[in-house]
């Protein structure tokens, strides 16, 4: 009996090995971010962050408007992406109730067709848009609860406290990017293997581009105190602060 080659053998084949370059690769920046953060655009945004909040608590409360600003513009764009992600939930929900067969899916794409690859197709994309809306969830309530830090009348707040609340939402947020990268590349699923494995080359290529960081970290001046506090803010700077502003 001779092997004949089938069109469903593309979907397993190509579908696979496309998911698998996109995990090797976030494997290799997440190893990579630990060990030499100063190679990637994380690190490099995260230890500007962590600067940002030391340099926003040397303001006054009242003044605080602008560090709050930034937070509440962050919330918003995070919100706005999980109302989306949730909209898409819906819509594939919707789509994977519908028995009724496409006709741009069944007979316009090379590889298998079949009504249950169809199911495995809109559960994944739905399981990413689900981990995107849960981890932009998480963004705001790290967002929120940074603007609650900064905005305390004392300062009694340690300032590793508030870096914490800031550099979780801000990792969350990249969570959910990466999860809508796989949800794009799972979309082209839809129309056949071929155009998955493609897109998922090209997301890994056009990535490693903007997550490497060759631009030297910036060294802030430090304004913490260097004993058992670890974050207290220093009263003196806080006076020249106020009398250069005045």
């Amino acid at each position: 009996m001779s092997w004949k080659w089938k069109d469903e053998y593309l979907d397993m084949t190509l579908v696979p090995l496309g998911f698998l370059i996109m995990c090797i690769y976030h494997l290799f920046l997440f190893y990579r971010y630990l060990k030499r953060p100063y190679l990637t655009a994380i690190g490099y945004e995260n230890h500007n962050k962590k600067a940002w909040v030391e340099k926003m608590l040397l303001i006054d409360v009242k003044d605080r408007g602008v560090a709050q600003s930034v937070l509440n513009g962050n919330l918003s764009a995070s919100t706005s992406l999980s109302s989306i992600s949730l909209v898409l939930c819906s819509l594939i929900g919707a789509l994977l109730g519908n028995s009724s067969d496409n006709l741009l899916t069944s007979r316009f794409i090379i590889g298998d067709s079949s009504k249950s690859t169809s199911t495995i197709k809109y559960i994944a994309i739905l399981s990413c848009f689900l981990l995107a809306f849960a981890c932009f969830v998480q963004t705001s309530r790290q967002f929120v609860h940074g603007c609650f830090l900064i905005s305390m009348p004392t300062g009694d707040v340690p300032v590793s406290c508030i870096q914490k609340a800031v550099l979780r939402g801000s990792n969350f947020w990249i969570i959910g990017l990466r999860a809508l990268y796989f949800a794009a590349t799972l979309l082209l699923w839809i129309f056949g293997p071929i155009p998955m494995f493609v897109g998922s080359v090209a997301t890994v290529i056009v990535l490693y581009l903007l997550d490497i960081n060759k631009d030297p970290m910036i060294q802030y001046q430090q304004n913490m105190s260097g004993n058992g506090n670890d974050g207290l803010l220093l009263k003196n700077d806080e006076q020249e602060l106020t009398s250069v502003r005045g």
